[in-house]
């Protein structure tokens, strides 16, 4: 019996992990978690989110994955090394990822990082790019609002194009060349960010950066799936199934056609 990935999310925002995962891996069975019920984990405390986080995986669990990806921002600077010393099999954020992808890329030496109130807060991601180039320049910004947005399925239009510009456009004043996407909800809204900040900067999304450490750690400890067949993968989430699915379908598209989904949505007190 396949072992399967295990990733989880505060909501919608984890499924950009799993678009990645799936591309990169398509062999690989996924179990996903969207947290949907109690999204979003940015104005939380980071006990809240600790707590959230530690039932996610002992759910998740008892399916027994070879890894966990804790494809959440928020949870990933709150909680990784807890879930770290709590669980024997490998677990993988989504914050370094996306800073080592920043750092390779930057000619400026400039980098803009959004994200939720908790990730921006924690300052995760700015000590996480100094300690990779203790010189670099970092502009942060909470973008709460864009959660939201994506959470709804309100990734393109005019109200979308105002939150997005009310909240980032001041960076363009610095020299920003690199923009790291510091949510795994933000690269629903690619589109309009990029529109936003200009073709002169690159978005940085750490659901791709973490999809190809995930493929790297599995490679390395010779966890990759064999064979020809493609995998059922699961879903589940604690809220409003019929949202969930619609915005599921709706990015993952084609990979759903390619490979079964089994929805199931399990009680979360």
């Amino acid at each position: 019996m396949q072992q399967p990935i295990a990733i989880l999310d505060s909501g919608v925002g984890g499924l950009t992990v799993v678009k990645e995962v799936m591309r990169q891996l398509p062999r690989e069975k996924i179990i996903y978690f969207g947290d949907t019920a109690r999204t979003p984990y940015g104005p939380r405390s980071a006990d809240e989110v600790l707590d959230f986080t530690r039932e996610i995986v002992d759910y998740l669990i008892q399916y027994k994955p070879k890894m966990i990806v804790i494809a959440c921002n928020t949870a990933t600077a709150v909680a990784l090394t807890d879930i770290r010393s709590r669980v024997a099999i490998p677990v993988v954020g989504v914050i370094n990822p996306g800073a080592r992808a920043a750092i390779g890329r930057t000619a400026t030496g400039c980098i803009g990082v959004i994200g939720t109130e908790g990730t921006i807060r924690s300052g995760a991601y700015e000590n996480a790019l100094r300690e990779l180039s203790p010189h670099v320049q970092v502009v942060s910004e909470a973008c709460p609002r864009f959660v939201t947005l994506v959470e709804q399925g309100n990734f393109r239009s005019s109200e979308t194009f105002d939150v997005v510009y009310d909240s980032i456009a001041h960076m363009r004043t610095y020299p920003i060349d690199c923009l790291i996407l510091g949510c795994t909800h933000y690269p629903f809204l690619t589109e309009t960010i990029s529109e936003v900040m200009g073709s002169g900067v690159n978005l940085i999304s750490s659901a791709d950066e973490t999809a190809r450490e995930v493929s790297t750690i599995l490679q390395d400890k010779r966890k990759l799936a064999r064979g020809d067949e493609f995998p059922v993968h699961q879903f589940f989430c604690s809220g409003d199934p019929v949202i969930f699915r619609e915005i599921a379908q709706q990015w993952l598209g084609e990979h759903i056609q390619l490979t079964p989904v089994v929805w199931q949505v399990p009680h979360i007190s």
